[in-house]
């Protein structure tokens, strides 16, 4: 799992690419919280891309639950978009959307 960031008009830009699974989800929480911290002073809102992940288990929802508190304990709203089709039924399966909002 990689994760390449992009900051412009106070929004940041998480585009998450490769597979979210156990072996890969470490790595991507230290970057995203590293990019809280960075961003969170300055930031309206997040918006992560999930566009090029291929697979996505537990420990997706778990990641990006994880993040939406994050973000949430400095008041900054997380979106996701461009879901897969697989990603897109397990994330509304769970209720992640009941908390993250697709737009």
């Amino acid at each position: 799992m990689q994760i390449q960031a992009n900051f412009q008009d106070r929004v940041l830009y998480m585009r998450l690419s490769g597979e979210m699974d156990e072996h890969s989800a470490s790595l991507a929480r230290r970057n995203a919280d590293k990019m809280a911290e960075e961003y969170a002073a300055r930031c309206e809102k997040v918006i992560i891309d999930l566009q090029n992940v291929s697979f996505m288990d537990s420990t997706g929802i778990g990641f990006l639950i994880g993040r939406y508190k994050k973000f949430g304990r400095f008041g900054i709203p997380v979106f996701v978009v461009n879901p897969s089709f697989e990603t897109d039924r397990i994330l509304s399966i769970s209720g992640v959307y009941t908390l993250i909002q697709r737009i």
